[in-house]
């Protein structure tokens, strides 16, 4: 599969199979994910991969703020994966100040290139993800244990598609792109 082709193909998948993924399936993915961009090279990504269906299920009916699509997909997916990401290292110098003006800005835009270099590797293995935002962070804390010093970024379900959704319509590079001066040549 061409890079190009991945990028453009890769769907979040909502519905998966019962089929499990194997644990050396998942060490493949947080592999290829550790290669992610990050701040001054920090790597403060990091991987909790729940299998255990009866936990799912407290973090279905406890976790996501009542969010019934949330529910579905954690209770459809054979593996859930909390990604966290280490605090005040993304835009902080090793002392602890501020790098730039954008205070914690920096962790999420990792957690995020993070979460997208992991799903685009499960997409290129066959596998189906959905990055989920919408949880809340103390009721998981009640129940995965999280590092001190971690927050959680995302939920991403993971397992194979049951279904491949068709590509949402996508605004036109028209209304994405500036080019400034307007002069300038693209070439």
């Amino acid at each position: 599969m061409e890079a190009l082709e991945m990028l453009t193909g890769r769907r979040s998948v909502r519905r998966f199979t019962e089929q499990s993924v194997p644990r050396e399936t998942l060490e493949k993915l947080v592999s290829a994910a550790r290669y992610a961009p990050s701040w001054k090279n920090t790597q403060t990504a990091r991987y909790t991969a729940i299998y255990d269906a009866n936990i799912r299920e407290r973090i279905a009916l406890d976790a996501v703020m009542g969010f019934a699509g949330n529910q579905t997909v954690i209770r459809s997916a054979p593996v859930l994966v909390l990604l966290t990401t280490v605090e005040g290292r993304a835009g902080f110098e090793r002392d602890g100040s501020p790098s730039t003006g954008k205070g914690t800005h920096w962790q999420s835009f990792d957690a995020g290139a993070a979460a997208q270099t992991f799903c685009l590797a499960a997409h290129r293995l066959g596998l189906g993800t959905v990055i989920m935002g919408i949880y809340d962070e103390e009721a998981l804390r009640r129940i995965v244990p999280i590092r001190e010093g971690e927050s959680v970024s995302a939920l991403i379900a993971l397992g194979f598609p049951a279904e491949l959704p068709a590509p949402p319509k996508r605004k036109d590079v028209g209304d994405l792109l500036t080019v400034f001066p307007q002069e300038a040549s693209i070439g």
